[in-house]
């Protein structure tokens, strides 16, 4: 093989059937995923709580996440040449113990510069896991058995967005937030033991540190850590015209076309771009990116929707959260059922158009819609979900050998985080772009000239003078203050609206893009050739 990532991967191939023992790591291993992914969006419904707690300010408190986000995308695609250096069984089981460690010391962080560090930590050591448990299920398996285990994977990455709001909203509101980082400690010990018992010991192969493609590490950590930057933030800094921005971009510029052409070049690249050209393999990708636009997007519009427009707290936020991801425990054991029987394609395309018409039926948004009138659109979403990851991965690793397991499972892993970061930051664009549109139109359309507006003006300037301004000119001001935040509330609700549309459509390119691959032959899984 011409790549680290394809050569004696150092876990066993697939027998005609899993033992007990191999089935006990490869859920061991998906208790890492979860918790991984969980971590992605358990502070999303707490970040007020957490920078209050470490006293940061608004604008930088993303970066309790972001910081995670870039250590997971990093380390992911580095997974493959790491476990084939230190071996797969020492290398993964140090790294379940490394993340509840970094986990546990987030609560503990004091200031956002502490707290940035120790979550990107946390994201170095998580990320790992999250290939490592992909990769069990294309190496311990048979192909019989892939579905069910691809199924479990994709609980893990579905369901742990879509839970990790409610977790961290429920822990925050009634143990404080620093609860929610101590939770990754108990399912972590059980995960390092039952992977201890059950994974082989092998020897390091620590000459292959001199084969190593230090030189796409080098550029692919730089150009990789620069874009999520540039993408965190470019719509605080208003993009282009920051020079801050500005040179950042130029510099993921560099660096990412010069990993690229590295990686196209080198004897023995970190990652195997040359996996792209296997016709499903690339599409799958492709469409993978635009699905993790759509879950970590949703997971990231709603609960702001609902914290900036409704006011929910923490717990309320996830609350409404819990129903995209509750119902999916319940129908994605049941997906490689339907696999046996129907054609995977037109499983994951009918998934991901559930998913679209969900977002879409978000677009119709208003004042009064709050937590009881999104249960059904999220619903409806997460059957999508639950449709949409077991196909697509089998699909996307029909055609990949054992061998390339590793690189197929960092490869894929990576761009589907990397298409949610990217997909975050864009449609923040698109909702503050938005906001601004329709607050010029509505305010083109309140002015004093009308009658409407002065009557509301007199209504509401009489209130005020009701309720303790005796001044009128005072209570006069309150009220064109109060008739603009009026106007701006509903601008941003038709922010929303307009931004769950655009997540319909990037769905709706998905699932036309899906049906472009080849039906995999039966058990969709890697070593189908």
């Amino acid at each position: 093989m011409s790549t680290i990532a394809a050569t004696a991967i150092a876990v066993p191939q697939p027998k005609a059937g899993a033992s007990t023992r191999d089935w006990i790591a490869v859920l061991a291993g998906m208790i890492g995923a979860f918790m991984a992914i969980l971590n992605i969006q358990i502070t999303n419904a707490s970040l007020l709580d957490i920078e209050g707690g470490i006293g940061t300010g608004v604008d930088n408190g993303a970066w309790i996440s972001t910081s995670y986000l870039i250590g997971e995308i990093v380390v992911i695609p580095l997974t493959a040449y790491f476990s084939n250096v230190f071996s797969f069984r020492r290398y993964i089981l140090v790294n379940s113990v490394l993340f509840p460690l970094f986990s546990i010391a987030c609560a503990f962080a004091h200031d956002l510069g502490t707290m940035i560090v120790l979550r990107g930590l946390q994201g170095f050591a998580g990320g790992v896991l999250i290939p490592m448990a992909f990769t069990m299920v294309l190496t311990k398996l048979p192909k019989s058995q892939q579905p069910l285990g691809l199924a479990i994977f994709a609980l893990s990455v579905t369901f742990a967005p879509a839970i990790g709001p409610t977790i961290g909203g429920y822990l925050t509101e009634n143990y404080g937030w620093q609860t929610i980082f101590f939770i990754n400690a108990i399912p972590s010990a059980i995960m390092a033991v039952a992977l201890a018992l059950t994974l082989d010991k092998q020897p390091m192969q620590l000459g292959l540190l001199r084969e190593g493609d230090w030189a796409g590490i080098f550029t692919m950590a730089i150009g990789l850590s620069a874009l999520q930057t540039v993408l965190e933030e470019g719509n605080k800094e208003d993009w282009f015209s920051s020079p801050f921005i500005v040179k950042l971009s130029i510099l993921a510029l560099a660096f990412l076309v010069a990993f690229i052409w590295i990686e196209l070049t080198v004897k023995k690249p970190l990652v195997k771009l040359s996996l792209l050209r296997q016709r499903n393999f690339g599409i799958g990708v492709a469409v993978n990116v635009l699905v993790g636009v759509a879950l970590f997007g949703t997971v990231y519009i709603l609960p702001q929707y609902l914290g900036q427009v409704q006011r929910y707290n923490a717990e309320q936020i996830g609350n409404v959260l819990a129903w995209t991801g509750l119902p999916q425990l319940l129908l994605i054991p049941l997906v490689p059922v339907m696999m046996k029987r129907f054609d995977a394609r037109y499983i994951g395309f009918i998934g991901i158009s559930i998913f679209a018409i969900s977002c879409f039926m978000n677009i119709t948004l208003s004042a009064d819609t709050a937590g009881d009138q999104f249960w059904i659109p999220n619903i409806i979403r997460a059957i999508g979900q639950a449709l949409v990851l077991t196909p697509i991965t089998a699909i996307t690793t029909a055609g990949i050998a054992p061998s390339d397991a590793a690189a197929a499972s960092g490869l894929t892993n990576m761009l589907r985080n990397l298409g949610g970061a990217v997909g975050t930051a864009t449609l923040g664009t698109v909702l503050t772009k938005r906001e601004q549109f329709h607050s010029n139109i509505i305010g083109q359309s309140v002015t004093l000239g009308r009658d409407e507006v002065r009557t509301r003006l007199d209504q509401l300037t009489g209130y005020f003078l009701q309720h303790g301004v005796s001044d009128h000119a005072v209570a006069a001001q309150k009220a064109v203050v109060a008739l603009g935040q009026v106007v701006k509330r509903q601008a941003l609700i038709l922010g929303f609206a307009d931004t769950f549309a655009v997540i319909g459509v990037v769905l709706a390119i998905a699932a036309v893009a899906l049906l472009l691959t080849q039906k995999p032959r039966a058990g969709g899984g890697a070593g189908a050739h």
